[in-house]
């Protein structure tokens, strides 16, 4: 049986964490995959893993906030695929080490430093993949793309004994607000767009966390049905479905996949 993602070009910001999950679960389902990171051996150990596994893939190690290196990441993906059937937005940072915090603490650094990486990449790749998924002859399937941003729990469900981090917080808030407006205007272009926003999941930017055994505690509670943090191939699971045609007629929305944080009150 073919697979959800069957010979379509995805696009995926990252390469470690919930990316190189999303990468592998999307080349298993068919998906010939692209991904641009900025860093060289991240990008390079992904390939050789979905290689591995029998996929198709390409990768450009790329500064996401520049925008001269993200369209010459944009142009060999389509240069190499021909076309982007999806973009997952995926590439991120806490912000914590420049000085990220409570906004009374937050330095200036920490700020533009975790907008630049969480918002004004999203902002850059995803200018660049519309100018080549909007002119695109209309499939069968009546859908030019579909676009998935990375936004987080905490826009939405604040936690302010261990994650007071304002200015990640308000990155993946805009994440939120960028998927709702960008669906309406682009509907009409046949070009779906929504958002993840993941409770704790134990990846490379979570390492603080999975080293606190306090947190630890803490996510058995605020994370009922883990009782842990949440594995990368989780979220990998509802990217791939929104990726899909499985989601056809959906656009503008915002999965929490949390594992129940937001209905907690621990």
């Amino acid at each position: 049986m073919p697979g959800r993602l069957e010979q379509k070009a995805i696009l995926i910001t990252g390469a470690t964490g919930i990316a190189a999950a999303t990468a592998l679960m999307a080349s298993r389902e068919g998906a010939r995959v692209f991904f641009a990171s900025l860093v060289e051996d991240d990008c390079a150990r992904l390939a050789e893993e979905i290689r591995g596994q029998g996929g198709v893939c390409d990768w450009r190690a790329a500064d996401l906030t520049v925008a001269a290196q993200v369209e010459a990441a944009v142009e060999q993906c389509v240069k190499r695929f021909h076309l982007i059937d999806g973009l997952f937005n995926v590439a991120g940072i806490s912000g914590r080490k420049f000085g990220d915090g409570p906004l009374d603490r937050c330095t200036e650094e920490g700020w533009d430093a975790t907008m630049a990486v969480n918002a004004k990449s999203i902002f850059l790749v995803t200018r660049a993949v519309l100018r080549h998924m909007i002119d695109r002859p209309l499939e069968e399937r009546k859908c030019r793309g579909s676009i998935l941003h990375m936004s987080s729990v905490t826009a939405f469900s604040p936690e302010t004994k261990h994650f007071a981090t304002h200015a990640y917080a308000a990155s993946k808030g805009a994440a939120i607000a960028l998927t709702q407006t960008m669906a309406a205007y682009y509907a009409p272009h046949k070009i779906r767009v929504n958002a993840l926003a993941p409770g704790l999941v134990r990846t490379p930017m979570s390492q603080r966390a999975q080293e606190d055994k306090l947190i630890s505690l803490y996510m058995k509670i605020k994370q009922p049905l883990a009782e842990d943090m949440i594995e990368p191939e989780e979220v990998a699971r509802a990217a791939v479905f929104f990726l899909s045609d499985d989601s056809r007629m959906i656009t503008g929305q915002v999965l929490a996949v949390d594992a129940g944080w937001s209905l907690t009150s621990a």
